[in-house]
């Protein structure tokens, strides 16, 4: 019962939300019940034992006579990412306050069933239920990016959803192939994954099953060209959903059921993988760099950083392991920081071209501190959460390789190319005749930046914690995938 919690509340909130009639308070009412998820999985966190494997566990068949169960559980990899999900959309809530939402009700309803399948994917130990949850979260995302984006939403979702599905397919594809070599009755659950012994042949087409659907998720060059174009139109609760967390279920696809299923594939065919990823490192930069507009520059940044995370999960150590998931972290604090900032002047000048912003330093002082530390956490500056993930990327990928490590440490000085650029052209200048009548922050709006600058201040300073939590699970993980650190 326990476990079924962390499922139960989000669904709660979901039915609980559509009581409320009265628009104003909708914000209010999503941001208490979304509260609860988290302290249910920070309670969990004062009783998980990160030496004790996956806790927690519900075990229930579902269709018994094809080997389907309903179960679910944490360990290190999975409590991480869950507690990211539950900090984040009460963040992301929050972000609507001083907002005007239209259909209120369905919008955080949607919100709300977003998180039931986010925290489905990182719990599953079932081929057949993650691959459930997996396609369950690309429903409500859909719904919010087409009926609350931008003017051209219908051609845009519509793209980012035949990606996304065509992807899955191919996965479920490979699913049912792992499930048939299973032995007896076959199963899918997951356990019974890592036990199988898989030829070289068959693990060869295998990662390409499992990696496309993961790639088009994360997304890695050249499977990334929805991502743009959808991060721009979506409203920017959508954005944040899809940046912050969606965008991680790809990357911990690869580390919970490529790494220990796969590893001869991922051996055979890292090199090609590691490569994409760092060549959508630089496209991306070089793309960022020549953005004019404030929220497309922060999707391909965001390609660019992932395209480091997968690179150092794929060079298959642990210090690579670590900084990818302490990175996934880092990376969804601060992307929904940046777009929160976006918001900020869309919402008060209904446009994101940099060039006709400028001086709103000089306006408010609030704005520009909170984007100052959101951004310097983006560039990895020292003492910031983006310091210690890229930091352990570079030195995992380094032990692969020190020319793939060159290569792909260009993201940290084409990152602060972009990056400062954006915020001198925003913040700093003379004033604009825009900026002259900058509406001042809400205290809400403040509230909201002092807690995402803390965020990314606290896991720069002390990142002990979760470092620790996750350490043995990504160690027994690269022991089942027969890398011994």
């Amino acid at each position: 019962m326990l476990t079924l919690m962390m499922f139960i509340f989000p669904l709660l909130g979901m039915l609980a939300i559509r009581l409320v009639s009265d628009p104003k308070q909708a914000s209010r009412a999503a941001l208490l019940l979304s509260l609860v998820p988290l302290a249910d999985i920070i309670w969990k966190l004062t009783m998980f034992n990160p030496l004790g494997g996956t806790q927690f566990v519900f075990d229930q068949f579902w269709v018994e006579n094809m080997g389907i169960s309903f179960k679910v559980g944490i360990d290190g990899l999975s409590v991480i990412l869950i507690l990211l999900t539950n900090v984040l959309v009460p963040l992301i809530i929050f972000s609507t306050f001083d907002r005007n939402i239209p259909d209120h009700k369905n919008y955080f309803s949607l919100i709300f069933l977003m998180q039931f399948a986010l925290i489905g994917v990182f719990s599953s130990l079932d081929g057949f239920l993650f691959y459930v949850f997996w396609e369950l979260a690309l429903i409500p995302i859909w719904f919010i990016c087409l009926l609350w984006g931008g003017k051209d939403r219908a051609r845009i979702t519509l793209k980012f959803f035949i990606y996304t599905l065509s992807g899955s397919l191919v996965m479920l594809v490979g699913l049912i192939y792992i499930y048939l070599q299973t032995p007896g009755t076959h199963s899918f659950d997951i356990d019974a994954f890592y036990a199988l012994v898989l030829s070289p042949e068959q693990q060869s087409w295998l990662f390409w099953a499992f990696f496309l659907a993961f790639a088009i998720k994360i997304p890695i060059f050249p499977l990334h060209t929805w991502q743009p174009d959808t991060y721009t139109n979506a409203p920017t609760q959508g954005t944040m959903l899809l940046s912050g967390i969606m965008l991680k279920m790809g990357l911990y696809g690869i580390i919970r059921w490529m790494l220990p299923v796969l590893p001869d594939g991922i051996a055979q065919w890292s090199w090609l993988a590691i490569g994409l990823s760092v060549l959508g490192i630089l496209y991306s930069s070089a793309m960022a760099i020549a953005q004019k507009d404030f929220k497309r520059l922060i999707a391909y940044s965001s390609i660019a950083h992932v395209g480091l995370i997968a690179a150092g999960i794929l060079s298959l150590n642990m210090m690579g392991l670590q900084g990818g998931t302490y990175q996934m972290i880092s990376h969804g604090v601060n992307a929904v920081g940046l777009f929160f900032i976006a918001d900020i002047l869309q919402h008060r000048f209904k446009l994101s071209e940099m060039k006709e912003l400028g001086g709103i330093a000089n306006v408010s002082t609030p704005l520009a501190v909170g984007f100052m530390i959101i951004m310097l956490g983006s560039i990895a500056l020292p003492l910031t959460n983006g310091f210690i993930g890229e930091f352990m990327l570079l030195a995992g990928i380094y032990s692969y390789s020190a020319w793939v490590a060159a290569f792909a440490g260009l993201t940290v000085i084409f990152g602060a190319v972009y990056m400062l650029r954006a915020y001198q052209t925003i913040m700093l200048g003379n004033t604009t005749s825009a900026a002259t009548d900058f509406v001042p922050l809400t205290i809400n709006e403040k509230i909201l930046l002092i807690i995402i600058s803390v965020l990314v201040i606290a896991a720069g300073v002390y990142p002990k914690p979760l470092l620790d939590i996750a350490e043995p699970s990504l160690q027994l993980i690269l022991n089942k995938a027969g890398v011994i650190s």
